[in-house]
C-alpha cells in the first residue's frame, strides 16, 4: 500500500505482440479471460504536453484484484510506451492507481513535485495519466480515473476471472457508452 497513491490496482506490459502474449498468459499461466481492443478509443492523448496520434491495442485479465494490462502501440506516435520499446525494453513499464477523486489527485501529486509523461482519456470520466516516476525499468506510475464507465469496464473483468474455467480467453471490450 502507498501512501501516496494507495493500492496498486494494475501491473501494465508494453508486448511487441499482444495475441501471443495473451495465449501465454492465459494458457501457460491461466490467467483470464482477456478483454481485448484491436483499437483503444484514446481521446485527447499527449505526451510531454503536446498532442500524439496514438493508437494502441489493449488487453485486460485479472489475477486476484491485481488486474494485469498488456498494451501494444500500433503506430509510431511519441509516447512513453514507445520511448519504453525504443530502449530496448518490453514487459513490466508501469504499475497504476485507481480513483474516483482524480483533479484531486492529480492537484496534489503536482504539489508533490511529480511530473505529468503522458495522457489521455477512455470513455467518459476515464482519464488517465503517467508519471515521469521511471528510475529504472517497470516503475512508471498512471493514476487512472474509475469514476466512470471504465471502472464498470473494470469491475466486469474481475468478476469474470473469478472461477475463469479455461473458454472464451479472448473476449471483445464491450462498448463503453452501454456501461
Amino acid at each position: 500500500m502507498s501512501r501516496f497513491f494507495g493500492e496498486v490496482r494494475q501491473a501494465g506490459y508494453v508486448v511487441h505482440d499482444i495475441h501471443k502474449e495473451m495465449k501465454h498468459w492465459s494458457e501457460v499461466l491461466g490467467i483470464g479471460p482477456w478483454y481485448y481492443a484491436d483499437r483503444v478509443p484514446v481521446k485527447n492523448f499527449r505526451y510531454k504536453g503536446e498532442p500524439s496520434p496514438i493508437e494502441v491495442s489493449v488487453a485486460l485479465a485479472n489475477s486476484g484484484p491485481l488486474q494485469i494490462e498488456l498494451i501494444q502501440q500500433r503506430n509510431d506516435a511519441p509516447s512513453m510506451y514507445k520511448a519504453f520499446l525504443d530502449a530496448g525494453r518490453t514487459g513490466l513499464q508501469h504499475l497504476a492507481y485507481w480513483t474516483e477523486n482524480f483533479d484531486a489527485d492529480v492537484a496534489r501529486l503536482r504539489e508533490q513535485g511529480l511530473k505529468v509523461g503522458m495522457s489521455g482519456e477512455v470513455g467518459e470520466r476515464g482519464r488517465y495519466v503517467y508519471y515521469e516516476t521511471e528510475t529504472h525499468p517497470g516503475t512508471v506510475i498512471e493514476l487512472s480515473e474509475v469514476a466512470g464507465p471504465k471502472g464498470k469496464l473494470f469491475k466486469l473483468i474481475r468478476e469474470a476471472s473469478v472461477g475463469w474455467d479455461g473458454k472464451d480467453a479472448v473476449r471483445p471490450f464491450p462498448d463503453l457508452a452501454t456501461l
